[in-house]
């Protein structure tokens, strides 16, 4: 299972893993309850595989954020979302230095956390997307006859 397989969607808690195309929509699967419901055409689902996080240079993806808190958690939960804000906004300055402290808030600091922790507790270890396309390797070219 890969980040671009996993949604976000507006209104309802947790993520959504997808499992198959349907006629109004998508159905998903709950990474909560193990529940399946169609999404419809129309929902505001986002793959966590397009989501980044603003710093102060480029913007870096989720996915690279997620690596980093199971570096710094050893494998494991990170801060609970529940937490003090300031005691969420220094968990983040560890993992994300360079994060952009007057776009990113505390809600999505929130929501980062509480989706890394509901990865975790799926099974995910991975977060880097699998290459799509094997990388290309430099052709030999015949030598041109010279005549």
């Amino acid at each position: 299972m890969e980040l671009r397989e996993i949604f976000a969607i507006p209104g309802l808690p947790g993520l959504y893993k997808y499992v198959a195309q349907s006629r109004r929509g998508v159905i998903v699967e709950s990474l909560l309850d193990g529940r399946r419901m169609n999404a419809a055409a129309q929902s505001r689902m986002s793959a966590l595989s397009d989501i980044s996080m603003f710093t102060e240079g480029d913007d870096i993806p989720l996915h690279e954020v997620f690596t980093r808190i199971y570096a710094h958690t050893g494998g494991k939960e990170a801060i609970s979302p529940k937490e003090d804000p300031e005691k969420l906004k220094a968990y983040f300055a560890e993992v994300l230095p360079e994060y952009d402290r007057s776009r990113v808030h505390v809600s999505d600091m929130k929501k980062c956390f509480s989706w890394f922790n509901l990865l975790v507790k799926a099974g995910f270890t991975e977060f880097a997307p699998a290459s799509e396309e094997p990388a290309e390797e430099p052709s030999a070219q015949a030598p041109e006859s010279g005549e």
